[in-house]
């Protein structure tokens, strides 16, 4: 083998003691939604009740919230019974005839807009009767929206109100819209 010389001297060092240094880290907080659903957990075991304290809803969210329910609740049977009177009528009279789907024929001028609708129920029309029952199905949300927004001005929550007052231009854009 060759003798490699470097012309360094080769110094042999008595091994030191390697220091070994310990740092202590923070413990680590758990994320807050972590640590509030364990929280509630121990409340649950420990058998406290106090959890849905913050969850209470005001006399006016209830008495809100059960007018708006209400209204939603008999608009819709009413509309459904108005629809279905004027299907049992307009089978009554023209159920045995026979389909023609060769040609499309629209709606008549009469059921067209809102006023000649009633009238023409009024007078008795089967078809007429269907196309009020589908008006007062189209209007039941649109009343829900002008109640809340009576409601929160009463309540003075002009936030809740500039929403409704959005919501009720972009529900009678669309029904008005057809018209201009």
């Amino acid at each position: 083998m060759s003798n490699f010389d470097s012309g360094l001297p080769w110094v042999v060092s008595p091994p030191q003691e390697d220091q070994i240094d310990v740092l202590a880290l923070p413990k680590e907080e758990l994320d807050s939604d972590i640590a509030a659903l364990e929280q509630q957990q121990s409340k649950i075991s420990a058998g406290e009740s106090d959890i849905y304290e913050n969850i209470t809803k005001t006399d006016k969210e209830l008495q809100l919230e059960n007018i708006l329910s209400q209204l939603l609740k008999y608009g819709v049977f009413i509309a459904c019974a108005i629809v279905l009177w004027g299907g049992l009528l307009y089978l009554n009279v023209h159920g045995s005839e026979r389909a023609n789907y060769q040609f499309f024929r629209g709606e008549p001028d009469t059921l067209r807009s809102p006023v000649d609708v009633m009238q023409a129920a009024y007078s008795g029309s089967s078809s007429a009767i269907i196309q009020l029952g589908l008006l007062i199905l189209i209007a039941t949300p649109i009343l829900r929206v002008i109640i809340s927004l009576l409601m929160f001005f009463w309540q003075r929550n002009f936030i809740y109100v500039v929403l409704n007052l959005l919501v009720l231009s972009a529900l009678l854009y669309s029904l008005i819209g057809a018209y201009y």
